[in-house]
């Protein structure tokens, strides 16, 4: 139906954007069809600079325009608290509820046996390193924010085992977070309730 070059960015939509089906997709490249070359560059350049100034923050593993990121160069957070989040989505909903002031960690996914994907593909043994290495401030709480999920629940049972000789307290996410929702989704009032009545696991 539609030209070469089209349908071949309607392709490239579908594969490189989670969640947009074929209809989306098809939005998409006939909305950019449409736009004038300015618009077109705009948007180009966008993503270009994407690439070329976001880079991972060494500490937090969070994306960062520079390292030390914003939130671990803030001499304000408090130290001794440790929230541990799948991706760095999850870091953006927390921070919107502005109930939480410690500091981050981005494991890069979680724990799936079905996917193959282990422990050594995540930053489980930077979480580790933190929670044994002498710093400045000790870390006294760390805060599991994961989905409600089978691989959350994975991940979740891993992390307790790995730190269970620790004097390190673990806690995670409570009520508000249904299973099988996702952090990221979650609205702020539900969020802080999670985040205030979160419990040892």
């Amino acid at each position: 139906m539609f030209p070469r070059s089209i349908q071949h960015l309607i392709e490239v939509f579908q594969k490189i954007l989670p969640g947009v089906g074929p209809k989306t997709a098809e939005r998409f490249a006939l909305a950019l069809v449409r736009k004038d070359v300015p618009h077109v560059q705009a948007l180009l350049d966008a993503i270009g600079n994407i690439k070329k100034q976001i880079t991972t923050c060494t500490i937090c593993f969070d994306f960062a325009e520079k390292t030390p990121c914003v939130i671990c160069a803030d001499p304000r957070r408090d130290g001794s608290l440790l929230c541990v989040v799948a991706d760095p989505q999850g870091i953006l909903a927390i921070e919107k509820t502005g109930a939480y002031k410690g500091r981050y960690l981005v494991l890069g996914g979680l724990l799936s046996p079905i996917e193959g994907r282990t422990p050594d593909q995540l930053k489980i043994k930077d979480l580790q390193t933190k929670c044994t290495t002498l710093g400045v401030v000790q870390i006294k709480e760390i805060i599991l924010a994961f989905d409600s999920t089978m691989d959350g629940e994975a991940t979740v049972l891993y992390i307790k085992r790995l730190l269970a000789q620790s004097k390190i307290q673990v806690t995670r996410l409570a009520r508000g977070l249904p299973m099988g929702s996702d952090v990221e989704y979650a609205d702020e009032i539900t969020l802080t309730d999670a985040l205030q009545g979160r419990r040892n696991v």
